[in-house]
């Protein structure tokens, strides 16, 4: 029996471990990815192992959620971070440069590589035939410094896709029935790899925008092979010479399989406030809208913008619509301008904003409240755009032009027009990039500066975990809380990321404006949620702002992936109640204690007994913890760990 795709690369990158479906393993990386949000942190991480150099094939920094800059906090970041690229080995985007993974994909991904970042939607360069996986930026930094990144070995589903989509089917579509049908955890766990005759009528960036929002599965990863529709587009864009052959054997084993008809795809809404809440168009026809978005490194393509071009030509937004499209790449709106395109959508009264994330992670265009958005991106998660209690709908970036035109969501097959084709650039002039620095040569980096500005802050440390742990639960959640609900996003926030003290003010903001101060006055406890918590963004600070509050354990009835990894990697004790119904019997303000519990999970216990001291109860929780991560909440998380056991 022959091996799948994901096996072959996991191979080929192997440090550590056995690959056997649910067993650790660690991997080496290949490309590195960093943006502004999150990687001032992984960037103080890597400055903390005292390394000097990055230690892997190569590395890029990001500016591309901050990029209005609207504070000077944001400016420091970006001093920092195009500073410490210069000297460390790093290559810098410069803000507005567009969305880090589209840049990536453009010029630095390589076929059948590994690629690790620091942002969870890393999982777009699957589209290319890479290993890519998003990661918290503790477990970036070590990557950066040469060590492996530890995961569990994921089952491998085979994805086989037959037919053609139809006109106006899209890959959005294709993800969106994906989730539909699979849910936003149905992916914990696993690597979705698409096979069959049905990718040959995908050209690379349909490929991309379906692994991006694999990231809303819960999924480890997602990829397609590189095939001759990968060697097409890199031959376009100028790096034939980094393409390569990746193909699964004939014969590969796969330990799920699922099918899906691309003929059989129709336009799809996902429905507020959650990525999985998918209907066909259809059932969304008629919702009047305020605002209308295209964008993200989902739909931000110079495939969708054209598409969008082509349907608002000669037309004109309605008038109690605001449209605003956000390029994931100022390479893709160059090639648009020299088409004549971007005259169409300006001619239109479309506003065609920076190249960034921007308000897909709620940085401009907040909504007011009672106000609706239709956005072609890849999260809904309420509160994501700014305003706590906002509506979302989620489409491909067809169904955003119709729907802008006539301001009520619109099924685009009745607009009357030809669908447009999806296509990916003629050409781009990568070569004549204005906005990548590369980074200074080993001989002149000694001579580099870093500059920290007054908000860039060392990141405090937890304290070894204690023999016994005792408080109050400081909040109790539902299911499917995102890092998002935990650590905000938004322009008030995101200028704090460098400065935990400061972002520890805003935890739970959206959710609980009191938490952070019934967590200060009750000097720490526990979080108690539902199923997939901490789904979203990898955003580390969801995990270290908690820490800083002193949150000491989490309890739920299970964890999305990364979150997980972060919730270990700062020392906080994860845990899910053994048996669920459980999490209905706890209350905000119980007071639980675990004794006992140094010396248990230094024994390897799977298992704790929580004493409800307020309810005079008690119930058990499981601790699934391998001897490395026992290690790691023993140290009071792993970059206390790694100073006292530092890379060599």
């Amino acid at each position: 029996m022959g091996e799948n795709l994901t096996r072959k690369i996991l191979k080929a990158h192997l440090a550590d471990g056995r690959m056997a479906a649910g067993e650790e393993i660690g991997i080496k990386i290949d490309e590195i990815l960093i943006q502004d949000i999150t990687g001032t942190a992984a960037v103080l991480h890597f400055e903390a192992m005292q390394l000097g150099r990055v230690r892997c094939k190569v590395a890029c920094s990001y500016g591309d959620h901050n990029v209005l800059q609207v504070s000077e906090e944001n400016t420091e970041d970006h001093l920092y971070l195009s500073t410490a690229a210069r000297k460390y080995g790093i290559w810098w985007a410069k803000p507005g440069a567009g969305i880090g993974h589209q840049i990536h994909q453009e010029h630095f991904a390589c076929p059948g590589d590994t690629a690790l970042g620091a942002d969870s939607h890393t999982v777009h360069m699957g589209g290319m035939g890479l290993y890519a996986m998003g990661a918290g930026g503790l477990d970036v930094a070590v990557a950066m410094g040469g060590g492996p990144y530890y995961f569990d070995m994921p089952a491998v589903v085979r994805v086989s896709l037959t037919g053609a989509l139809r006109p106006w089917s899209t890959a959005k579509d294709v993800i969106l029935e994906m989730l539909r049908r699979k849910t936003a955890n149905g992916g914990f766990g696993k690597v979705f790899e698409y096979v069959g005759p049905g990718i040959q009528n995908l050209n690379l960036q349909q490929r991309i925008t379906i692994c991006n929002m694999g990231a809303e599965l819960g999924a480890t990863t997602s990829i397609f092979p590189s095939d001759a529709v990968t060697r097409d587009y890199m031959r376009r864009i100028g790096r034939e010479k980094d393409w390569r052959e990746v193909l699964a054997d004939p014969d590969a084993a796969y330990d799920e399989s699922m099918e899906l008809d691309l003929g059989a795809i129709e336009p799809l809404v996902a429905l507020p406030s959650n990525p999985d809440k998918v209907v066909p168009v259809s059932q969304a026809e008629g919702v009047k809208v305020d605002q209308v978005m295209v964008g993200s490194c989902t739909n931000g393509s110079y495939t969708d913008l054209k598409a969008v071009a082509q349907i608002v030509k000669g037309r004109k937004v309605h008038p109690d619509v605001t449209f605003f499209v956000h390029p994931s790449s100022r390479m893709d709106l160059e090639a648009l301008a020299r088409e004549g395109l971007l005259t169409e959508l300006i001619a239109a009264g479309v506003n065609v904003e920076a190249a960034t994330c921007g308000a897909c992670i709620g940085v401009g265009h907040v909504p007011a409240k009672g106000m609706k958005s239709l956005r072609a991106i890849n999260r809904n998660f309420k509160g994501r755009t700014g305003q706590k209690d906002d509506e979302v709908y989620l489409s491909s970036s067809e169904v955003a032009a119709a729907t802008a035109i006539a301001g009520v969501i619109t099924d685009p097959r009745k607009l009357g027009l030809r669908a447009p084709a999806q296509e990916v650039p003629a050409t781009l002039d990568l070569a004549n990039n204005p906005s990548l620095v590369p980074p200074a040569s080993p001989q002149d980096a000694a001579a580099v500066r870093v500059i920290k500005g007054d908000n860039i802050q060392v990141i405090p440390l937890k304290g070894a975990l204690e023999p016994a742990l005792r408080g109050e639960v400081l909040i109790a959640l539902g299911d499917n809380i995102s890092t998002d609900h935990i650590m905000p996003a938004g322009a008030q926030m995101l200028r704090f990321r460098s400065n935990i003290p400061k972002l520890a003010d805003y935890v739970f903001n959206r959710v609980d404006p009191e938490f952070v101060a019934r967590a200060k006055a009750k000097k720490g406890g526990f979080i108690v949620g539902g199923s997939n918590y901490g789904q979203g963004s990898s955003r580390e600070h969801a995990a270290i702002a908690p820490m800083y509050l002193g949150v000491v354990g989490v309890i739920v009835k299970d964890f999305a992936r990364i979150h997980l990894a972060n919730l270990i990697n700062w020392g906080i004790l994860p845990m899910t109640f053994a048996d669920p119904a459980d999490h209905g019997r706890v209350r905000q303000g119980d007071v639980l204690e675990i004794s006992d519990v140094r010396r248990l999970v230094e024994g390897g216990a799977s298992s704790l007994v929580v004493k409800n001291v307020t309810q005079g109860t008690t119930f058990k929780v499981a601790l699934s913890l391998n001897r490395r991560e026992r290690a790691y909440v023993l140290a009071g998380g792993k970059l206390a760990h790694t100073k006292a056991q530092p890379l060599h």
